[in-house]
């Protein structure tokens, strides 16, 4: 059988983390001596790749935009023979114990059940169309009678305390430009842009900061405002109205917020009842 050749497509690795481990767990099945078992691609050493396999391996592909065509297919049954020989390579190799190998497998296996927990929950609690129709109409009634989305282009500083907020904001008011002062103190990601944070509307930001911004001109800088973790300035650099997309235009978009706020719930609900600790 040709091994793999160097053109061979990108495949996410999770997928052929996944076959090493559905090896693992259900065992070697034998190849039959009349051929394959029924169900496999292919087969290494006895150890079998199932056609279920293959079909991950190419669902995957075309989420990355590639075509189901023939060659797709022998490329993906090219790649998880490869994932195989390595993996019994490793085996040969006694990599496969290792403190190292069995956190990684651990870990994919973890991400994995999350995955398929968060996708059965989601399967057997469906989001209807009329449920999108009735977001979509909550949030233009929410607009106000003008009916348009407001949308600010702020920067903001991240501190660990009032005291250090009030430090920064009264090195604005002295003249010093706030992107200079987020480089210098904040603790937020965005410090190396000087604190900006591009374009947001209020729903989109904590409802502390939120209850601000509305109220603050272009140009403006908070005073500080404290969230659980830390203490901000936000500053405003512009402001813009538009028209709020259409039904056909925002419902993907709107579907997905949907599904995050389900899984939240789903996932708050789970923890309530688990016993964690943290260091």
């Amino acid at each position: 059988m040709k091994l793999l050749n160097t053109k061979t497509p990108f495949f996410s690795l999770r997928i052929l983390a996944i076959a090493i481990l559905a090896i693992s767990f259900f065992g070697e099945v034998s190849a039959q001596q009349s051929g394959l078992p029924i169900n496999a691609a292919a087969s290494v050493n006895g150890a079998i790749i199932t056609n279920d396999m293959v079909e991950q391996g190419i669902k995957a592909a075309l989420a990355q935009g590639q075509k189901d065509t023939p060659e797709l297919r022998k490329a993906v049954i090219e790649k998880f023979i490869e994932v195989l020989l390595l993996s019994q390579q490793a085996e040969k190799d006694g990599l496969a114990n290792s403190e190292k190998a069995n956190t990684q497998l651990m870990m994919i296996r973890q991400n994995y059940l999350a995955d398929l927990e968060l996708s059965t929950f989601m399967a057997q609690n469906p989001i209807s169309d009329a449920d999108v129709q009735a977001e979509y109409n909550k949030q233009v009634a929410s607009l106000g009678p003008q009916g348009m989305i407001v949308e600010y282009k702020i920067s903001d500083i991240a501190v660990a305390s009032e005291a250090d907020a009030q430090a920064a904001l009264n090195r604005i008011k002295k003249g010093e430009a706030f992107d200079k002062v987020a480089k210098s103190v904040s603790l937020a990601p965005n410090k190396a842009q000087g604190g900006a944070a591009g374009w947001v509307q209020s729903g989109q930001v904590p409802p502390q900061i939120g209850a601000v911004l509305v109220n603050l001109s272009k140009g403006q800088t908070s005073a500080p405002i404290e969230l659980q973790q830390a203490w901000y300035l936000v500053k405003l650099e512009d402001k813009r109205s538009s028209k709020p997309p259409s039904f056909e235009q925002a419902k993907a978009g709107i579907r997905a917020g949907i599904a995050q706020r389900k899984q939240f719930e789903f996932i708050s609900g789970i923890a309530k009842n688990a016993k964690i600790i943290v260091q």
